[in-house]
């Protein structure tokens, strides 16, 4: 399969003190599924000695060119159009608390304090890939914050971002400097209670450590991560149900030839139909092309025209999967290779190189890849919503659904109405994520008195594709739950190798639809089934004997 999360976890060992594997930051190959792993509190972090050495000689040469009075921007000036104001030697750690006080001014609800441990992670990442000048105190005191369940609040809106997420990142350090509110494994606390509760005490900052905490991509770069974790779950499930959609319907086998494929090869197009080959191989339900040839001879009658009643192509939503996920595929993949890069980046400003004597004021911490990646994700995840909502149509419509009962209803029509009330959460989501495809990377708004006249918006475009993909999946676990309903008049031995472990394994936990209990309980089972475990994670082993 076309794997956007083919990456595997690197630097882990196992840590004596609590039993979790360790993820070993160095500021260079940070993944996503480590960013989640670090969020959730499955992994704990270390820091490469390797990058705490190169932290020192960047922090030595750092404070070497602040003792000979050199003129550098955050540390001994102001900030924005006001880098003009030259800040006194016994003020320069004030203005670095001043400006965290001043720009945590975000407002909404908070982010999820697992996406902001994620936060903590890939800024303390990029701090340790060393050319930001911190101190490794800092970096050993987030590192602690991160292995004792503590993730700062931040509420959701603020971020234009560039100068990176100042607003959310300033949320951010706030825990660090003992301000404002601290999750401590889930429980939100006045942050100097919550770190003298794991025995820390408030942190103080020198020079240069407030901007280059604040002054970078962190925030829209953990958000992009959970909503890829997110959206490759998406994709698989989305081959599980084309699978289905083509059994249940007993499709034909054409659509998604090897041969087909190879005469119009998009790498997405090529894993999505070979996938779906894999997980119903063997199946007895599809319809071959040298069968359907015999068949429709069988009903041949004289005359210049007949009509058979056998489906020589299947509808779209059925027949052109491989085309459709092909973007999709390809989209999310290369979203996880701009988010991987961003993560792994020094992104601060100004960067500290000490091996060449050099700091140089720049913009790294613009976010307009990451603005760009989120967009194109929004677009795909919306792609692939189309494409669940029209097979849940299918199921339930009548008309075209090849002889199932409307709406899935197992007995007594009118009487009850099987998914007829449940189909309107795929079709209002399906709206929402058409309307959240529209990009925001193109929307920017000059601000900061012009200084920062080209900004990204790349926080928001994140935040937009994390509520597409979670919109996603509620319209792909009703599919899930149309397919087992639509199983249930199916005979559903002559199913494939792959689509059949799958569905033992699903149906164990499923219970046909009849009216007698709250459809919002299954959706709540299912959704929790699918997304939040390992279930789909490798396909593979399904169809594999």
């Amino acid at each position: 399969m076309f794997d956007a999360n083919s990456s595997n976890i690197s630097g882990c060992e196992e840590n004596a003190a609590d039993g979790r594997p360790a993820v070993v930051l160095n500021g260079n190959d940070l993944t996503i599924e480590e960013i989640v792993a670090i969020g959730v509190g499955d992994r704990r972090v270390v820091l490469d000695p390797e990058a705490l050495t190169r932290c020192r000689a960047s922090r030595a040469f750092l404070e070497e060119q602040v003792a000979a009075q050199a003129i550098i921007y955050g540390i001994n000036t102001s900030f924005g159009p006001m880098c003009n104001k030259i800040i006194a030697d016994a003020e320069i750690e004030t203005l670095q608390v001043n400006l965290i006080r001043s720009h945590a001014a975000g407002l909404g609800d908070p982010i999820k304090p697992y996406i902001a441990a994620g936060v903590l992670a890939v800024r303390l990442n990029t701090l340790v890939k060393g050319f930001s000048g911190v101190r490794v105190e800092l970096l050993e005191f987030m590192r602690d914050m991160i292995n004792a369940g503590l993730a700062s609040y931040i509420p959701e809106c603020g971020s234009v971002g560039a100068s990176g997420d100042l607003i959310h990142l300033a949320h951010m350090a706030l825990g660090i400097i003992g301000e404002g509110q601290l999750y401590l494994k889930g429980e939100l606390v006045p942050a100097k209670e919550a770190l003298q509760r794991v025995g820390l005490e408030p942190f103080r900052l020198s020079f240069k450590e407030g901007i280059a905490l604040m002054n970078g991509t962190s925030a829209m770069t953990a958000l992009a991560a959970f909503a890829l974790f997110g959206a490759s779950k998406l994709l698989r499930l989305a081959c599980v149900t084309g699978a289905f959609a083509l059994e249940i319907f007993g499709g034909l086998d054409d659509a998604f030839d090897e041969d087909l494929q190879q005469v119009k090869p998009h790498p997405g197009q090529i894993d999505m139909a070979e996938t779906i080959r894999n997980l119903y191989r063997g199946s007895k339900n599809i319809t071959m092309r040298a069968d359907m040839h015999d068949r429709i001879r069988g009903q041949k009658k004289e005359g210049p025209v007949f009509e058979t009643s056998i489906n020589v192509q299947d509808v779209y939503s059925v027949r052109c999967t491989p085309q459709v996920l092909a973007p999709v595929a390809e989209a999310v993949a290369a979203a996880v290779r701009t988010v991987e890069i961003e993560a792994n980046s020094s992104n601060d400003n100004p960067i500290i190189i000490p091996e060449r004597r050099k700091v140089i004021h720049g913009g790294n911490f613009h976010g307009q890849s990451i603005a760009f990646a989120m967009d194109m994700l929004c677009m795909a995840i919306s792609t692939l919503s189309n494409l669940s909502e029209r097979r849940i149509n299918k199921y339930l419509d009548r008309r075209i659904n090849e002889g199932l009962p409307e709406f899935l209803i197992p007995d007594t029509p009118g009487l009850n109405m099987g998914f007829m009330g449940a189909q309107y959460l795929a079709t209002s989501s399906t709206a929402e994520n058409r309307q959240l495809a529209a990009p925001v990377g193109v929307h920017s708004i000059s601000c900061n008195a012009s200084n920062q006249d080209v900004v990204s918006m790349g926080t928001v475009a994140a935040r937009k594709a994390f509520k597409s993909v979670s919109n996603a999946k509620h319209i792909l676990t009703l599919e899930v739950l149309a397919v087992l309903q639509a199983l249930s008049f199916r005979n559903a031995e002559g199913l494939g190798l792959g689509t059949r472990k799958i569905y033992e394994v699903l149906e164990r936990e499923f219970t046909p639809y009849d009216n007698r209990r709250v459809f919002h309980d299954d959706l709540v089972k299912f959704r929790k089934l699918l997304f939040s475990s390992q279930l789909f994670d490798d396909l593979k082993g399904y169809w594999q004997e």
